[in-house]
């Protein structure tokens, strides 16, 4: 009886403990409407990609309407009424960094609208200091309203990534390493058209999620009409099971890549810039008119919809 009673005691540990471990985690800040205010702190440094942007304040972004909260709603926003002077500094934008830095975790980020237009440049992603040392992880990112997003990891060397792995997406780069390849860093291209820009505008935006743990990282993404999007996710539950999810959209195991030491504690980062090293370079070849700093200087109504609107961001722990 004894014999039998331990066995039961340990395997009850155990399947708590791999709950902990694998996949549950419960929600440790949510950020929504104002909270974003004290949960994030708006830099105003120089572009490190060199883009046509100048990066306010957050007083001078609630002065100019550039962030600003609706009910439970946030939105920042690029300035979209001023001519710019060649000569002059970049365009309004924003760029906060959250407070707290976090590891293992999962980020949910339920977004109705990201900013769209030719020149934009919109990001969501997790890194830490020194860079890249600590690592990258790039969530929602791209240019001129190409899509599909593409989910990418930014690593020091020695992190590759396998050419096969459960995904739904598609790999675009295997090595993560910010000194070659330009720093491209290991993409995943998403399968759905309507994950980036005008097209997730157009449904109402959506849901990304990401998932990091020292074994893998994985992220996801659900339009907003998705009928198999996850109730904990689509309801912000307070715990959530990552195992109950679909087939990530990108997946970066640690076959050959120590994630342990290739990524260190992360700020959360949302911005939006212009131009610069990405947006500008392909700026032709994307369809759009004129050069990319002409129009960015001289077209302001051209960024009425270069906006994000967040109903709410969590992170599970």
């Amino acid at each position: 009886m004894a014999h039998r009673f331990w066995n039961s005691c340990v395997l009850v540990f155990v399947l708590l403990v791999g709950g902990v471990l694998g996949a549950t985690y419960h929600v440790s800040d949510t950020f929504q409407g104002s909270s974003f205010f004290s949960g994030f702190t708006f830099q105003t440094i120089s572009d490190p990609t060199h883009g046509r942007v100048n990066y306010v304040d957050q007083a001078t972004a609630q002065n100019l309407g550039l962030a600003t909260v609706s009910g439970s709603d946030f939105t920042l926003r690029a300035d979209h009424t001023t001519v710019l002077s060649a000569s002059g500094p970049g365009r309004n934008s924003f760029r906060i960094q959250s407070n707290k830095q976090y590891n293992t975790h999962v980020s949910v980020y339920n977004i109705a609208h990201m900013p769209q237009g030719c020149g934009t440049w919109p990001a969501v992603w997790e890194t830490g200091e020194p860079w890249p040392t600590e690592g990258e992880v790039d969530i929602l990112e791209g240019v001129n309203d190409e899509s599909p997003n593409a989910s990418t990891l930014h690593t020091s060397p020695n992190c590759m990534m396998p050419a096969s792995r459960t995904e739904s997406g598609t790999p675009t780069g295997l090595d993560c390493n910010t000194a070659v390849n330009n720093n491209a860093g290991c993409s995943v291209q998403g399968n759905d058209p309507d994950n980036y820009g005008p097209g997730f505008n157009g449904n109402g935006g959506g849901w990304y999620a990401m998932e990091r743990t020292d074994n893998f990282i994985r992220v996801w993404f659900w339009t907003r009409n998705d009928v198999n999007v996850p109730s904990d996710v689509a309801n912000g539950a307070s715990t959530i099971d990552t195992d109950n999810w679909h087939t990530p959209d990108a997946y970066f195991p640690n076959t050959d890549c120590d994630i342990a030491s290739h990524f260190g504690a992360h700020n959360i980062i949302i911005n939006l810039t212009f131009c610069g090293d990405w947006a500008g370079n392909v700026y032709a070849s994307s369809g759009c008119p004129s050069s990319c700093v002409d129009y960015v200087n001289n077209n302001p109504s051209a960024f009425n919809n270069a906006y994000f609107t967040f109903h709410w961001v969590k992170v599970y722990e």
